[in-house]
């Protein structure tokens, strides 16, 4: 099944723990609204690498969400690299976690594509649900 649609999100810095620091990494929070076909909202938190031409980030996010009207919740485990010097280098997956689903997304797979252009961020959620 596709769930398609798009959501707004807003990043922000947090505190780094003192081994964080000393790696020279990153934190951040996710703040997400979701609509079309995933309706409802996710909070997670980011750790970022960023060395010469090279970005990277890992992420969990928990999703309170309905996903083509079932209702429930689970989370998202986020890894991409990107390279400033070689755009078509990035890479970017976005999984569900296994058996994170609960309510009438109890046993959800799938892996999401996020999409960013002028208008903002869109997104096309490729999944499956057990048979009930």
């Amino acid at each position: 099944m596709h769930a398609t649609g798009t959501f707004k999100v807003n990043v922000k810095p947090t505190e780094v723990s003192p081994v964080g620091k000393e790696a020279g990494l990153g934190v951040m929070t996710i703040d997400k609204t979701w609509s079309g076909a995933i309706e409802g909202t996710s909070k997670g938190q980011m750790t970022t690498s960023v060395t010469g031409k090279a970005m990277a980030y890992v992420a969990l996010e928990s999703m309170k969400v309905k996903v083509d009207g079932h209702s429930g919740t689970f989370v998202f485990m986020h890894s991409a690299t990107m390279m400033s010097d070689d755009p078509q280098a990035a890479m970017l997956n976005v999984t569900v976690v296994p058996n994170s689903g609960t309510g009438d997304l109890a046993g959800i797979e799938g892996k999401l594509k996020i999409m960013i252009d002028k208008t903002g961020h869109s997104y096309d959620f490729e999944y499956t649900m057990p048979a009930r």
